[in-house]
């Protein structure tokens, strides 16, 4: 454990963390437009089904609160601690986005996480989520379909990472501008991978459908639906 980062910091990161991640924004949003979101479209509690189902307006309110409840945890351990800073960030948006996904407010029925896990990476790595949110731009505006783009942005990161860490360390900062420790990039790093691997197993269902044709797509502003 890196110095400054005591047990007491970690276990108040992760509380933190996961009582924050377990707001969903798109339950409350979609409630408060006399919706139960958990009951319409794909069912999913996220920022994508809030957009389909009631509009521009109330998914992007969500995306934004969603990111930002990543962010949020990831970027505080920088701006009031030390050395320890980016073990506390890692377990902190950690465990938002597990709450994000896991809600204890909500049954433990939660969405898949993506915007979260983009506003932390932008706390934490912003280069890194950046060229991760490249990878999303691309795969979406080919594709039109989510959840493709999703698992995209979830390859990308761990490449991005690992490529940055080793060629262009000088680009491994925060949000802050701060760059860590060998150790912190080799923990960050290894975060990376971890959430790529996360989000893929968020978006099985989806695997799912798009291998037999049944995943939802946007086309020019409207929704295609093929049955699911």
């Amino acid at each position: 454990m890196p110095p400054n980062a005591s047990f007491q910091q970690l276990l108040i990161g992760a509380l933190g963390g996961y009582l924050l991640g377990s707001i969903s924004f798109a339950i409350l949003v979609a409630k408060a437009k006399g919706v139960d979101i958990r009951k319409e479209g794909s069912g999913n509690p996220g920022a994508t089904n809030v957009k389909r189902v009631l509009g521009k307006g109330a998914g992007n309110l969500v995306f934004l609160l969603d990111f930002l409840k990543g962010f949020l945890p990831a970027a505080l351990p920088f701006a009031l601690m030390g050395e320890g800073a980016a073990t506390v960030s890692v377990t902190s948006l950690l465990a938002a986005i597990l709450g994000h996904s896991f809600p204890v407010f909500f049954r433990f029925k939660g969405g898949k996480g993506v915007a979260t896990t983009m506003g932390g990476l932008f706390g934490m790595m912003p280069v890194v989520m950046l060229i991760g949110l490249g990878a999303w731009v691309a795969v979406f505006y080919i594709t039109r379909v989510v959840s493709i783009a999703s698992i995209a942005f979830g390859l990308a990161l761990p490449a991005c990472a690992w490529g940055i860490h080793h060629w262009k360390a000088g680009w491994f900062v925060n949000i802050l501008g701060g760059s860590g420790t060998e150790q912190d990039r080799q923990t960050q790093v290894a975060f990376s991978l971890l959430i790529s691997m996360l989000i893929l197993v968020r978006h099985r269902s989806n695997i799912s459908r798009l291998l037999s044709g049944q995943e939802l797509a946007f086309k020019k502003g409207k929704e295609d639906s093929p049955p699911h």
